[in-house]
């Protein structure tokens, strides 16, 4: 869904369009939400949002792929390009930070606060196994 391709994506049905742009902006918002909310992913819905604005706007796809706070590594991820190490590793210090603080202070229930620290060894992995981009290409971008 690189942004060259994109272009022959729009739904030629207004209706479709219009259910496009509704569903990408609640994907977008509910994405926008799992920066906060631990145990919400983030990337998967802004890769939802990002492909239906494909298809339902093209307007707000380059919007959300030029977005300076998330765009350049969503459209990094979804043109295959990989994952810098220090995001990486911002991610994972910031998701195991956030997982502790809900678990010590919200979560009183063992089986809650181990299903926690579960799903934060399983995004940690993901996130690990994701491609990365050298140290020369992330210099490269900034």
């Amino acid at each position: 869904m690189n942004s060259r391709s994109s272009s022959g994506c729009v739904s030629p049905s207004r209706l479709r369009r219009g259910l496009f742009l509704v569903g990408g902006s609640l994907a977008l918002a509910v994405g926008i939400l799992g920066v906060v909310l631990p145990v919400l992913p983030t990337t998967p819905f802004l890769i939802v949002a990002a492909a239906c604005y494909a298809r339902g706007s093209l307007r707000c796809y380059r919007w959300l792929v030029s977005n300076r706070v998330f765009g350049r590594y969503l459209d990094d991820y979804l043109n295959g390009r990989g994952v810098t190490w220090r995001v990486k590793a911002g991610v994972v210090l910031f998701l195991w930070g956030m997982i502790t603080v809900t678990a010590v202070l919200l979560a009183e229930a063992l089986w809650l606060r181990i299903l926690l620290f579960a799903v934060a060894a399983a995004v940690t992995v993901h996130i690990v196994m994701l491609k990365g981009i050298g140290k020369d290409r992330g210099a490269e971008r900034g």
